[in-house]
């Protein structure tokens, strides 16, 4: 998949390959922001369930090299190896720079119906890492109704037969293949 930013001058591609035990996002993100240029690599491993494993995110962000590794650690989530307080039975990863992370949810929404999941929330900058409640609703025309329950957020996204988002109104669309 290949997206193009609608808020900012920006790029992210990212594939979705099958493992043995899941399955793999892999993406490049490029991007501007209040911090000047970003370029970020990321890596979300998945189980078979479409539930995260942990996610590797490389690269530079705000004239810093960055290395974050985010993991299960027992019941909760760790980055880089230190524990992270009020992540208790999280299942997802939501990268904030990026609609490839809303695939794992979108993945597990049932053709009729709801989900509701938490993910551990990476934002920028920082990082910062926290619980995000978010809310998965198929409505008709390919449209999903998305809901974050921290931040009040609420939207509807453009969603493939793949389960990746085609337009995160306001910050992301797929690019042409033209």
């Amino acid at each position: 998949m290949h997206w193009r930013a609608l808020d900012r001058d920006g790029e992210d591609k990212c594939r979705l390959a099958r493992t043995s035990g899941g399955f793999m996002l892999v993406g490049h993100a490029r991007f501007r922001d209040g911090l000047g240029w970003a370029a970020l690599d990321y890596v979300v491993r998945l189980g078979g369930d479409w539930h995260a494993l942990g996610a590797d995110v490389s690269g530079d962000y705000g004239g810093e090299t960055i290395a974050w590794r985010l993991a299960r650690a027992g019941q909760g989530w760790a980055l880089n190896d230190e524990a992270l307080p009020g992540l208790e039975g999280v299942t997802d990863i939501d990268l904030s720079f990026t609609p490839a992370t809303n695939t794992m949810p979108l993945r597990r929404l049932p053709e009729v119906g709801r989900l509701d999941c938490t993910a551990a929330w990476l934002r920028l900058p920082g990082p910062k890492v926290s619980a995000l409640t978010q809310g998965y609703t198929r409505e008709r025309g390919g449209l999903v109704r998305y809901a974050a329950r921290e931040t009040e957020y609420e939207t509807h996204l453009a969603v493939d037969a793949n389960g990746f988002v085609t337009l995160y109104p306001g910050l992301w669309e797929r690019a042409d293949h033209g």
